[in-house]
């Protein structure tokens, strides 16, 4: 009787950590993934104020871009740059990024949008 019980509880144990091995296997790259995100957005964020200027300046004109387009380019600096910061804080809980795109230097001519933050 002993014996079976024994060997019902290491089937149970088997049987409940399975699938959470195989996920595991995942869980270094994703949280490496949001680190580098986050080392690289907070080092760069000061980027976004010329590709700001640049990107509203090329749609609504010079003055436009170094008037507003400065202005949404520090504002984006300082969300991309606590974004990263954010990120670096809580790396080990894998989650999408706030700022899309990813990196100041992906699709450059996109303005930066900020989204909401979801589990990787």
């Amino acid at each position: 009787m002993k014996q079976s019980i024994k060997i019902l509880v290491v089937l149970f144990v088997v049987v409940c950590f399975a699938p959470s091995s195989a996920f595991a296997d995942q869980y270094p790259d994703k949280v490496m993934d949001k680190l580098g995100n986050g080392l690289a957005n907070a080092a760069t964020g000061v980027v976004e104020i010329p590709k700001t200027i640049t990107i509203v300046g090329n749609r609504d004109g010079v003055v436009h871009g170094m008037t507003v387009g400065f202005m949404t380019g520090i504002a984006n600096a300082v969300g991309r740059s606590l974004s990263g910061a954010f990120d670096i804080a809580t790396f080990l809980i894998p989650t999408t990024p706030f700022v899309k795109p990813n990196y100041v230097w992906d699709d450059y001519n996109r303005e930066t949008t900020f989204v909401e933050s979801n589990m990787r």
